[in-house]
């Protein structure tokens, strides 16, 4: 054998070997059986509360839905990123069409690592790298409460994305690098209060998803955390929540908190667009609840 073909043997196995490697470190990795062992008996009173938090009617209700037509979770909602389209999927109690015959495991499995109950990785439009962050007895108790929503038949679309996207595989790199179950920011001395405040935006309620500007993967970009930036629907900016002048410095926690509940901010403008559906859920929490946002905002570091 002369040199150049064992080169060219050499070269050949060194590919089969990151390939291999590629292949283990991009696999979908569920909850280990330690972790599943946490998971408590759910309590669905308290469930209604993580789904109001946590959004789920904001994608997976029909469009426009209000009162309790929100709690129908037909899907449908198309997302037009850079990426292609997005569409969110039924997630109603319907056996065949919806998420009926999951079990707790599986939803945990789907928030908590972005797993389906077949062992595929869900894209990140689903916002499992806030839930990540979420405390295994609010998925239980999301999921008793889910438990008692109606059956929806029909499935939604497909997603439309565009060739490397296709693969679902390259989304273990993409967990690889921004699935962190840890706090986005370190906040000293927090009281009560704002640790309330912090779980519900950086967990549940997913704020950063669209008000933290992104790298070129799709990641967030945490280091300008809540600063605003482009949409990813298209045109427009997204605005920036930080106690900054060119974000919410100027409102007060009373007047956040309020513009939570009724989407009229402090100059009498009103919430547009995704955010009124936010607004819709949020209305639905304790007032503590969004007090606990409003002093979580005014603790954050202020972003240009």
């Amino acid at each position: 054998m002369n040199r150049a073909t064992r080169f060219s043997l050499a070269l050949l196995a060194l590919a089969g070997a990151a390939g291999v490697a590629a292949w283990v470190m991009t696999a979908p990795a569920t909850l280990d059986a330690a972790e599943l062992a946490t998971l408590p008996q759910g309590d669905a009173e308290r469930g209604e509360r993580v789904f109001w938090a946590s959004g789920c009617a904001s994608c997976h209700a029909r469009e426009g839905a209000t009162g309790d037509d929100m709690l129908e979770l037909a899907g449908g909602l198309e997302l037009e990123t850079d990426f292609g389209t997005f569409v969110a999927p039924n997630i109603s109690m319907h056996p065949t069409d919806g998420i009926g015959d999951w079990s707790a495991a599986d939803l945990a499995n789907a928030m908590l690592r972005g797993v389906s109950p077949d062992g595929r990785h869900y894209y990140p439009a689903f916002p499992y790298a806030s839930y990540a962050r979420m405390e295994m007895g609010d998925v239980a108790d999301l999921y008793a409460f889910m438990r008692t929503l109606p059956e929806v038949e029909g499935r939604a679309s497909g997603n439309a994305l565009a060739f490397p996207y296709t693969i679902r595989r390259g989304v273990g790199l993409w967990k690889a690098m921004h699935l962190d179950e840890g706090p986005v920011l370190a906040l000293p001395d927090e009281d009560d209060t704002v640790a309330r405040g912090q779980y519900l935006v950086e967990g549940p309620g997913h704020c950063g998803e669209c008000h933290t500007p992104r790298d070129f993967t799709g990641g967030l970009d945490t280091s300008r955390w809540l600063a605003g930036g482009p949409s990813m629907e298209g045109p427009g900016r997204i605005p920036n929540i930080t106690p900054s002048a060119d974000g919410i410095g100027s409102w007060s926690e009373f007047e956040i908190a309020a513009y939570l509940e009724s989407g009229f901010t402090p100059d009498f403008d009103s919430a547009g667009g995704r955010m009124a559906a936010v607004i819709r859920n949020l209305a639905r929490l304790p007032e503590e609840d969004r007090q606990a946002i409003a002093a979580y905002l005014k603790a954050i570091p202020a972003q240009p």
